[in-house]
């Protein structure tokens, strides 16, 4: 399985960035998952029109389903973050899975970075940040920086990394 992860702190860019690259690398013919990490809580449940909850307490799973999607929701049967090894699995087969968050996980990651939110870059202390997407200039950086709007060059630089550069254009 090809990962490739996307961090930075909050209101770095992350999900932006990560939906322009779902998009980007989709229109080149590659099968692309997500995994979004959140320190929040968040709510998927509340879709029930009559404003019942979906996963109800008690509740062990509930699936979602309609004619476009569906989506299987599990509780969490200890109240800890589940390690990005042990969610993978439960993804089907694609070209590339992207992340967004999980900073300490071992996978290979661009930075997000926004130097006005006046945050340090975790690349200057992570090897695993292998370049970094900035609105900015950071200066003393080894790894490669990109704009962060520039989509086409991140998607170029993760598919070559991961190995997919050529693999899609026959298709």
């Amino acid at each position: 399985m090809r990962i490739f992860g996307v961090i930075g702190w909050k209101n770095s860019g992350k999900t932006g960035l990560m939906v322009r690259l779902i998009s980007e690398i989709t229109s080149r013919g590659f099968s692309v998952s997500s995994v979004k990490h959140a320190h929040h809580r968040f709510s998927l449940t509340r879709l029930d029109e009559e404003g019942h909850d979906l996963l109800p307490p008690g509740a062990q799973e509930a699936i979602f389903s309609s004619a476009e999607r569906w989506s299987h929701l599990t509780a969490a049967p200890v109240a800890q973050d589940p390690k990005l090894s042990d969610l993978l699995p439960k993804l089907g087969p694609v070209d590339l899975v992207l992340v967004e968050g999980y900073k300490l996980e071992g996978h290979p990651k661009i930075e997000a970075f926004r130097p006005e939110t006046g945050n340090d870059l975790i690349a200057r202390t992570d090897p695993r940040v292998l370049a970094v997407a900035t609105t900015g200039q950071p200066a003393g950086l080894t790894c490669p920086v990109f704009h962060l709007d520039d989509t086409r060059a991140i998607a170029d630089f993760i598919l070559e990394h991961v190995g997919l550069e050529h693999a899609a254009t026959s298709a």
